[in-house]
């Protein structure tokens, strides 16, 4: 695989990651700045680390996990952890999200993740190098079934995913958890939302759900201090 040595946050972290296919972006920074201070959190699903390593510079407290099934990319988040000196707070677990081992079960104060987007035989290819990434292993309320099923009880839960999926998000997590946040992300004002940021907490059943007005990415100065590594305002 080639890879290309790349900086994240204005150049305030380092990540390798492939030259082509999936490669750290917009929703993995916003992913990272909507994340709050926790003692252990993990990533389900990091990659080479795009929203991971971001996040591990800017909560500096905590303690991350990443959880990666494809072991070259494991391998590169796993470098980008040596590359920023986060050797003592962050490791990279090799595994499926399908098949977690029981002692992680309610393990985790906060379980984040930018799920693949499509199902195998209801998309078109993805694109060399970008099966991982894209093609879901599993269905969308197995994915949040075992994001849940690894934080503790009250433990929150972040998601970026589609705007289009919004609905099955909200499915899978009815009855599982609460306090639950929905931050739409559009391209400008009055543009329907690509993407939509999650938060819930788990085992919190009752209490509105509360959806945001959102995050505009032609908003300049807004996407310009997260990018820079200031936490999102989910407002």
């Amino acid at each position: 695989m080639k890879t290309t040595r790349d900086t994240l946050l204005g150049g305030r972290v380092s990540i390798e990651q492939p030259a082509e296919g999936f490669r750290a972006g917009t929703d993995s920074i916003l992913l990272a700045a909507s994340l709050p201070e926790v003692d252990l959190a993990l990533e389900a699903g990091c990659g080479a680390g795009g929203a991971l390593l971001p996040a591990a510079w800017r909560l500096g407290e905590s303690r991350f996990v990443g959880l990666e099934r494809d072991t070259e990319m494991a391998d590169l988040a796993r470098a980008g952890v040596a590359l920023n000196g986060f050797e003592a707070r962050c490791e990279i677990e090799t595994g499926n999200l399908a098949d977690l081992p029981r002692a992680w079960e309610n393990r985790f104060d906060l379980v984040f993740s930018n799920p693949p987007f499509f199902e195998p035989g209801r998309t078109s290819a993805p694109g060399a190098g970008k099966d991982a990434a894209y093609l879901e292993s599993l269905t969308t309320e197995d994915w949040i079934r075992q994001m849940l099923f690894a934080a503790r009880p009250k433990g929150w839960l972040v998601v970026i995913h589609r705007a289009a999926e919004l609905a099955g998000l909200l499915t899978a997590l009815d009855r599982r958890a609460g306090e639950i946040t929905i931050l739409p992300i559009r391209p400008r004002a009055g543009a329907p939302a690509k993407r939509v940021l999650i938060r819930a907490r788990k085992g919190l059943r009752r209490g509105p759900v509360t959806l945001l007005d959102g995050l505009r990415l032609d908003d300049a100065e807004r996407l310009d201090s997260v990018m820079a590594g200031k936490s999102l305002d989910w407002a």
